[in-house]
């Protein structure tokens, strides 16, 4: 489910067409036989900043060869880079462990499956919706309430009964869709957590796993998150070149920082694990140019000054625009996916 909310959502088959191919071929592919369970554990564990509990998946891993792993994805307006390239990168790395993939965009199709969730809750109401009652009846609406961050909001907001009861049904949707592992974002551990909890309630044995993966900052100082409502504090996926320039030259990039830098959040969780390398151009008076074959040693480099803001953040404008491109060259050249990128940007977001 999705941490934005719009007042206006396309048609989901329109939705669809907005899906882009992921180019990284080592990590999507599938998983063999000769892969240990140890191999795959750490695959699996490298996608989250948190997994609870780690026994647990490795137990799973060891018992079911094809683990079901529930991504939940609700477009809410323009697709920024996290939603369009982390999350290819996560789902391939699950596809090459063996595990299969419910609801998810944006990346190799082999082991995923796509399911519109108001097609499954339609054809199969009755056993959906007793769950959710379920679900809200063992719980009080405090605890409920602590769960409104995977919406965007607070408890301290004014909030709608729909929007009591939506935490309920996304934790109705990881039982309903069978899955054995949740591998969403930080910001929807409390309704993950929630899930665990509901199996204590109901004496279940087996809990879905939770693989909390990180969450990248807004491009300005102190913006924790990125947000759909502020265009320059995330990249788009469909952002033309001079903007995606425009935005990494005004990020907060601090000389000699590493803590709070999101230039560097950018090349750690998404330019090396995407080429496997960072390439920075500069002239020789600044060093010359560099292949950073390790993220670490690219953070030992810009901690020394050996590595300036300045050489940085046109390398990364270049290495993003380079992922980007062929999403862009899909919406120049798809009549069906201008039409609509063009109706997506004319709705308004509130988070």
């Amino acid at each position: 489910m999705a941490d934005d909310s719009a007042n206006q959502i396309p048609p989901t088959d329109e939705i669809n067409s907005m899906s882009i191919n992921s180019q990284n071929d080592e990590a999507s592919s599938t998983s063999t036989p000769q892969m240990s369970v140890e191999e795959k554990f750490r695959i699996v564990r490298s996608i989250g900043e948190e997994c609870i509990q780690e026994d647990e998946l490795l137990n799973l891993l060891t018992k079911k060869p094809q683990p079901i792993c529930y991504d939940g994805f609700e477009p809410s307006g323009r697709m920024h880079i996290a939603q369009g390239v982390m999350k290819a990168i996560s789902v391939n790395k699950l596809t090459s462990a063996g595990c299969k993939i419910w609801i998810a965009v944006g990346m190799h199709t082999e082991g995923v499956e796509f399911l519109w969730s108001s097609e499954e809750i339609n054809a199969r109401a009755d056993e959906y919706w007793p769950l959710v009652m379920d679900i809200a009846r063992r719980n009080k609406l405090p605890r409920i309430m602590r769960c409104c961050q995977i919406m965007g909001r607070s408890e301290q907001d004014e909030l709608t009964a729909a929007q009591i009861l939506y935490p309920c049904m996304q934790c109705a949707d990881i039982f309903f869709l069978k899955a054995d592992i949740c591998q969403l974002g930080m910001d929807q551990r409390k309704v993950n957590v929630l899930a665990r909890e509901y199996c204590d309630d109901i004496k279940r044995k087996n809990k879905p796993i939770i693989l909390s993966h990180h969450m990248l900052p807004g491009l300005q100082q102190g913006q924790e998150k990125m947000s759909k409502s502020d265009p320059s504090s995330a990249i788009y996926m469909e952002d033309e070149e001079a903007e995606v320039n425009v935005k990494i030259k005004k990020a907060y990039c601090p000389p000699k920082i590493v803590e709070g830098n999101p230039c560097l959040e950018y090349i750690k969780y998404i330019i090396f694990p995407w080429d496997k390398k960072f390439v920075v151009e500069r002239s020789e008076a600044n060093g010359g140019n560099k292949t950073f074959k390790s993220y670490e040693e690219l953070v030992a480099d810009y901690e020394e000054g050996n590595l300036h803001p300045g050489d940085l953040k046109p390398s990364l404008s270049k290495a993003i625009n380079k992922i980007l491109q062929p999403v862009r060259n899909h919406f120049n050249d798809n009549d069906n996916a201008k039409d609509l990128l063009k109706r997506v940007k004319g709705y308004r977001v509130t988070r």
